[in-house]
């Protein structure tokens, strides 16, 4: 008998609609096609889910630390449809949508060719990603990241800017299948043990598979199986060697803000690998730090020699996802928090960065540091927004990143030890001193000879428009950071617990 269940908290199934309207959105502007008015009408679907997602943030209860705005629908079990939400999911919610709304605009606003299209795959990746963000059953889990990592590499080489875009897409997809299947054998593998445990009857349902107990050498092989899928994706050292190519040869922020902009990677440790194999995140927590605390000086040293604007903020990706890795390996309360808002954080200001980085290709066709230069006085609302995009990433002042930084090396040192924090703080500083470097490389050098500054059109009103929306929330979020750390706190707090042994 098949069963639908939604919460008694608000009168329609409000998740469902989260996951179905942008793609029902993506399948009337492919039917449309170019005609005047399609795009309009995606834009429009784009702000309708993000009053959605507003919808879900007013209604959650951040004081409850389990699931609600339940909704079941029984297929065949493995399969069987689960989505809840807790604080963390609405937050990372809430930034899908509003990295999606901005992308339709920013997608417009740059006249690339079938706009109609570009606008239905954007939307098709929200509504899977936002599947993604709201199911509890980790075979949904891991056929939506297959779909998602699908509809971005059609668009990262659809839309490509390089001659080398197939060279591009071709690594990706061998880095994201690789991933792919190891998250497919870490799921198989937990849906095997727990059949075992119950008569034959496989799930994949977060809490079932919570109740299976793997331990030793097996629990190991599935926590390797499970993080290795989730950190090729983030990406993590050492398995980030898909990035700098794809940023350099993909288009130039559109896909990149997809894949980088919201990090699923980070929330599906947080949602199924940490409450599932608890012992086995206890057991590794320790080498999963040591290389990440590696990651952030190997990608800012790197990112140091790099020549192209888009490969430098590769490296950022890289050094920074690893920060937010180390938060989430300290197992403590602070550092589980502090390493969601830094995810988020990131995601936003990487976003920014990456829409500046695109208005500036726009009006130069080319992101060679040696070929920039001079810009600030052209655009100096693009520039600026560049250096806070770039600033809130390094945790400065006035931006979220500044109190969630702080609340992973407080976690940090009270868990790994001060050597360790001073050394990532350390990192830090060194990842501020490149992206300044990049920042002063591309508006404020002198430009070359022959490259006047009269050939730089001025700012527009929809990248006026765009900048100021998302700076303005980057600001906002980090001058009143108490809500947001209010959402998450009691989801985490109750995640923290399986590690309370640890303190």
């Amino acid at each position: 008998m098949t069963e639908i269940h939604w919460s008694s908290q608000i009168a329609f199934p409000l998740l469902a609609t989260l996951q179905l309207l942008p793609l029902l959105g993506a399948a009337l502007l492919l039917f449309l096609g170019e005609r005047r008015g399609a795009v309009p009408l995606g834009r429009a679907v784009a702000v309708a889910e993000l009053l959605l997602a507003m919808v879900l943030f007013h209604r959650i209860d951040a004081t409850v630390p389990t699931f609600q705005f339940a909704e079941q629908f029984e297929l065949l079990e493995p399969f069987a449809y689960h989505a809840a939400a807790d604080g963390v999911t609405v937050l990372f919610v809430l930034l899908a949508a509003l990295v999606t709304f901005l992308l339709s605009v920013y997608g417009m606003a740059r006249g690339l060719a079938e706009p109609s299209r570009l606008l239905a795959v954007i939307l098709a990746v929200e509504g899977v990603m936002m599947s993604m963000l709201v199911s509890l059953n980790l075979l949904w889990f891991t056929l939506a990241s297959a779909m998602e990592i699908a509809l971005t590499g059609y668009l990262l080489w659809h839309w490509a800017t390089s001659p080398d875009k197939d060279m591009a897409l071709a690594r990706f997809l061998q880095f994201q299948g690789t991933g792919l299947l190891l998250l497919l054998a870490g799921t198989m593998l937990l849906g095997w043990f727990y059949a075992e445990m119950a008569n034959g009857q496989w799930s994949f349902d977060l809490e079932n598979l919570r109740q299976v107990k793997i331990e030793g050498s097996v629990a190991s092989v599935v926590f390797f199986l499970l993080f290795y899928g989730l950190a090729i994706r983030t990406p993590l050292f050492p398995l980030h060697g898909w990035l700098p190519i794809v940023a350099e040869h993909g288009n130039v922020a559109i896909g990149p803000a997809l894949l980088l902009g919201v990090k699923v990677g980070i929330y599906g440790m947080i949602r199924f690998v940490f409450p599932i194999v608890p012992e086995a995140v206890a057991q590794w927590h320790g080498y999963a730090v040591a290389f990440a605390a590696m990651g952030v000086f190997y990608a800012a040293f790197l990112a140091f020699l790099q020549t192209d604007l888009r490969r430098l903020m590769a490296f950022a990706v890289v050094s920074h996802s690893s920060l937010i890795a180390i938060g989430l390996f300290s197992l403590h309360p602070a550092g589980f928090q502090g390493a969601t808002l830094l995810a988020v954080n990131f995601g936003l200001a990487i976003t920014v960065m990456l829409f500046m980085t695109g208005f500036v290709y726009r009006r130069t066709h080319t992101t060679h540091l040696a070929r920039l230069g001079g810009l600030f006085d052209r655009i100096p609302f693009i520039a600026g927004s560049f250096l806070i995009g770039g600033l809130a990433i390094v945790g400065m002042p006035g931006t979220p990143g500044f109190d969630a930084a702080h609340l992973v090396l407080e976690a940090s040192i009270e868990r790994l030890g001060a050597l360790l924090t001073v050394a990532v703080a350390l990192g830090n500083v060194v990842a501020a001193g490149f992206l300044l470097w990049a920042f002063q490389r591309a508006f404020l050098s002198p430009r070359q000879e022959g490259r006047g500054s009269t050939a730089i059109e001025r700012t527009q009103p929809m990248e006026y428009l765009i900048a100021g929306v998302a700076i303005t929330v980057l600001l906002a979020a980090g001058f009143y950071l108490e809500p947001w750390m209010k959402l998450i706190d009691a989801s985490l707090q109750a995640l923290a617990g399986r590690f309370g042994h640890l303190g």
